[in-house]
């Protein structure tokens, strides 16, 4: 059997130089952390966290019918979305089971960029080709609309955290590009130059606090790195990895591809249900399995847990109700922030409602834990 050798994003030696202790990730060499990653997940609490995030992908979607495309391709509609705008979606194979989750830019009239998560970059890539041409000869004969994987020319840095904007306002020595990065709406883009670098900035991220996410050339990811730091030195931004960026996304409960999200799980599994538009296009990718699945309540779904004890539920951990089986954990551990522990798990619907007392099973013993709302943490909750 061969083995792959993982990739590295252009800011690798950038990583190696600061120390981190790294791991395969999606096919990708990444920081793991740099030092402490509980000192990391308090750093994007409290001020800020520069992330490097160039493993995931970014597939350009253009073209007079790209709108039309894409609420054929994807299960919510995107012609209605305005320019300068981003979604958060999902996309499903023709079963109607999950293939990624993915935030959705629109640029132009005519364009839209998809950013999937880097392991799934290909399969997503592949998918939207095939219904491209799907869509040019059964759907809409001689539409025009071009799909291009520019993720191995594109580089990702966010910088999270509630002095984020601060950081990002320091860059910037115009009044007008200082106006861009105040007035930009959380879930929105617009185009910013740092320090002589072409930026596509965004207002998203995967954390729970305020933050930008920063798309450039890959050539130009070490320069922009470097501005970043520099002038976030005094606001206190930390390099961070991915150990830090998932314990933040679990507290915000945000879910995970691979995790809570699978190509087992479905749009309805996961409390995604809402996004299928059923009501407000006709024809689009996977309708009729998606109507099917629709028809019946899921057997399990995505809910969240907390203890007041000290032992923390890993992924795999088995949930249970008076000795019987009802779901199993996908995500868990203590969570810096609230100081308990705290888990994602399927469960029975009959045990899913917020309240619900259940046991875990770690290493063998059970464990009291309840259902509760998500997400664990709310900046706006301080």
């Amino acid at each position: 059997m061969t083995e792959t050798t993982p990739k590295h994003t252009p800011l690798h030696g950038v990583h190696e130089k600061l120390g981190a202790s790294f791991t395969d990730f999606g096919g990708w060499d990444m920081p793991l952390k740099y030092g402490s990653e509980l000192g990391e997940h308090k750093a994007v609490r409290e001020a800020a966290g520069i992330f490097d995030l160039s493993h995931m992908g970014e597939v350009r979607v253009t073209g007079p019918d790209a709108a039309a495309f894409l609420d054929f391709a994807l299960v919510a509609k995107y012609s209605k979305m305005k320019l300068g705008k981003a979604r958060y979606g999902v996309i499903v194979d023709e079963h109607g089971y999950l293939l990624d989750d993915l935030i959705t830019y629109r640029i132009a009239e005519d364009e839209y960029l998809v950013v999937p998560n880097a392991g799934n970059t290909p399969v997503v890539a592949e998918a939207l080709t095939d219904r491209a041409n799907q869509f040019t000869a059964e759907i809409q004969p001689a539409a025009e609309v071009t799909v291009a994987d520019e993720s191995g020319d594109t580089a990702l840095i966010a910088v999270q955290g509630p002095k984020a904007e601060e950081i990002l306002l320091a860059t910037q020595d115009s009044e007008e590009g200082q106006q861009t990065v105040r007035e930009l709406g959380y879930y929105a883009w617009a185009p910013l130059t740092v320090a002589g670098i072409d930026v596509f900035l965004a207002r998203t991220g995967y954390t729970g606090e305020d933050g930008f996410e920063l798309i450039i050339d890959n050539q130009d990811a070490t320069a922009l790195w470097a501005e970043l730091v520099r002038v976030g030195d005094d606001s206190g931004l930390t390099p961070c990895g991915l150990a830090s960026r998932d314990s933040l996304r679990l507290e915000a409960g945000m879910p995970l591809y691979g995790n809570e999200l699978t190509r087992e799980t479905t749009p309805f599994d996961a409390g995604l249900g809402r996004m299928v538009g059923f009501t407000t296009k006709e024809t689009f990718f996977a309708r009729e399995a998606l109507e099917k699945l629709a028809e019946s309540e899921p057997a399990r779904v995505l809910v969240g847990l907390t203890s007041e004890g000290r032992r923390a539920a890993r992924s795999g951990a088995t949930v249970s109700v008076d000795g019987s089986e009802v779901g199993i954990v996908t995500s868990g551990q203590p969570s810096p922030t609230l100081g308990h522990p705290i888990a994602l798990a399927y469960v029975d619907t009959a045990v899913s409602e917020p309240g619900s007392a259940v046991s875990v099973d770690i290493r063998g013993k059970a464990h009291d834990f309840v259902v509760v709302e998500l997400p664990f943490y709310s900046r706006s909750a301080d």
